[in-house]
């Protein structure tokens, strides 16, 4: 099996200036956060994100590096919606493609599969039409028990959302890019692999690939290696987002991202103090707080 081990810089120079990315994870769990402040770090821009959003998309939409957002929701779970692009949106600095959250699911199936569309009920008697008028109505050839008839019924033709690149985080994985999800939900990170061009992994740990069996059953193996290209070590690479079982969300760490977010000087010491530095500078930046955060209590 091919070795296909990269240090986290190598795995996002895999993405330019331009590119329809897909991250995976949801709202606020399992996002690739290492990956995203690497991206940061780089002069990228221009780009069009597909995500089941949350600070990914605000920490590339506060950087000014985001010229559309495809999105189901863009949340932090805890805290409804992210500050950031919520002000980008607000300001009209990004554009916004805003669909069903099931709409997105058919879209990255429908590029997974190499077809240009799949019919859905899902958005029809809402305004997902209106706010999107490209989107497209066919006629069913069959009725619900898959009949030929003629006249059927008006379906919404979601297109596939085809990506340049797809970035996911796992818990575990090998060198080969097996990839294994530990947590309760693999979200649908396995379809925006297979939607994409270029498939990026990070992961907690890199382990033998006869230790994945140690590690949980056979069923948490959710990425295949055919399905990754680069796979890079990133250990708490999902922070501030929830990364089960290997830790939950940072709670204190997403208010005070969600605060700084509101005011131009609380930000910009922010940016100084946690993304104008190296993941191993991230990572302690953010021990060095919770060390802090426990001596005044």
């Amino acid at each position: 099996m091919a070795d296909k081990q990269a240090t986290l810089e190598e795995l996002v120079a895999e993405v330019s200036s331009g590119m329809t990315i897909g991250i995976g994870g949801w709202g606020s769990r399992r996002k690739p956060m290492a990956a995203v402040r690497a991206l940061l770090r780089t002069d990228v821009r221009d780009l069009t994100v597909v995500s089941y959003g949350g600070p990914d998309v605000g920490l590339l939409c506060a950087a000014g590096r985001v010229r559309t957002v495809v999105f189901g929701f863009v949340t932090l779970d805890s805290i409804a919606i992210d500050p950031h692009f919520r002000a980008a949106r607000q300001a009209g600095a990004v554009g916004a493609v805003e669909y069903d959250e099931g709409m997105v699911y058919l879209g990255l199936m429908a590029a997974a599969h190499r077809v240009p569309f799949l019919p859905t009920r899902a958005g029809l008697g809402s305004d997902v039409l209106t706010h999107n008028p490209g989107l497209r109505t066919v006629v069913s050839p069959y009725d619900d028990h898959g009949t030929p008839t003629v006249g059927g019924e008006e379906l919404v033709a979601m297109p596939a959302l085809h990506l340049d690149a797809a970035i996911v985080h796992v818990n575990r994985a090998d060198a080969a890019g097996s990839g294994q999800v530990l947590g309760p939900d693999p979200y649908f990170d396995e379809l925006f692999l297979a939607a994409a061009d270029r498939r990026l992994v990070t992961t907690e740990r890199l382990v033998p690939t006869e230790q994945l069996a140690a590690e949980g059953p056979v069923q948490t193996l959710c990425v295949s290696r055919l399905l990754t290209d680069v796979v890079a070590e990133a250990p708490g690479g999902a922070h501030f987002t929830s990364c089960t079982p290997d830790y939950g969300r940072d709670e204190p760490f997403q208010r005070a991202y969600a605060t700084a977010a509101t005011d131009p000087d609380a930000w910009a010491a922010f940016a100084e103090q946690f993304l104008a530095v190296d993941e191993a500078g991230y990572q302690a930046a953010v021990r060095a707080l919770r060390q802090t955060s426990r001596t005044t209590r």
